[in-house]
């Protein structure tokens, strides 16, 4: 039980998940408070100096308010894409960063630490440069996939085989479209650059799978146009549907926004 994932905050407001390889220790993301990132790994045991590096997915505030912070105060590594880190930096998005905390990766591109190997994967959304991300550890897989406008055949390749997966469920379509948000950031949401739906994020879940797929995590939920409920129940019927029965064949929980999510291990 040495490769864990555990989501500290997770939804429109600020996403920051820890994961565990072993004894290597790291963040994705962080879109919250210094003060909140690091509350949180107090409450996993974890002290913040022991955190190996964070992997930013992309550059919007939800994700990267304290990397910047958390770096400085733990001179913590930080790993973004280039045109990420163009980004970030040319305007000033998370203040200064000492030189070798500045660790560019590539899309597409495996990079090994020790026994951990994370891929970058390419995916659909209004930043610079979206990535997305899966962990291999001791022949086991975690991926992360938020902030996806729309799943095609190509992402959906990098999310087979995932023995967990933290998975976007962001809006429910329904109610988006009676909000109150205005008609331009309604465009933005759906759009393919946008965010994943309940029902778009429920099809991929069945359709990746397998026997050996432990659990999913349904992450970075709207706080105005989804509720836990409404997103648990539409991918418990998607599953049940190809009669794979949740809490028999596969654990389907929930991401809390603003608290501590429960340690997923494999």
């Amino acid at each position: 039980m040495d490769f864990k994932l555990c989501a500290i905050a997770s939804g429109s407001s600020g996403n920051c998940t820890f994961l565990q390889a072993g004894e290597q220790m790291f963040l994705i993301d962080i879109g919250i408070s210094g003060k909140k990132v690091t509350e949180g790994l107090g409450e996993l045991g974890i002290d913040p100096k022991e955190v190996h590096g964070i992997f930013v997915t992309h550059e919007h505030i939800d994700h990267i308010k304290g990397v910047g912070i958390f770096s400085r105060k733990y001179d913590t590594p930080i790993y973004a894409t280039q045109k990420a880190w163009d980004k970030m930096l040319g305007a000033n998005m998370i203040g200064n960063v000492k030189e070798h905390n500045i660790r560019p990766i590539c899309k597409e591109e495996p990079l090994h630490l020790e026994a951990l190997r994370i891929f970058p994967y390419t995916i659909y959304h209004d930043a610079v440069d979206p990535v997305g991300y899966s962990f291999e550890y001791k022949a086991k897989k975690i991926t992360i996939a938020t902030d996806i406008g729309v799943i095609d055949e190509r992402i959906k390749e990098n999310l087979r085989g995932s023995h967990g997966i933290l998975l976007e469920f962001n809006h429910d379509i329904h109610m988006l479209e009676a909000g109150s948000y205005p008609f331009h950031l309604k465009k933005r949401i759906l759009s393919d650059v946008g965010h994943l739906n309940n029902e778009a994020a429920a099809e991929v879940l069945r359709d990746i799978y397998h026997e050996g797929m432990q659990w999913a995590i349904l992450g970075h939920l709207s706080k105005d146009n989804n509720v836990p409920d409404l997103a648990y129940l539409t991918a418990k019927m998607a599953l049940e549907e190809k009669n794979i029965i949740v809490d028999r064949d596969i654990k389907v929980s929930v991401a809390k926004r603003d608290r501590v999510s429960e340690i997923h291990f494999i």
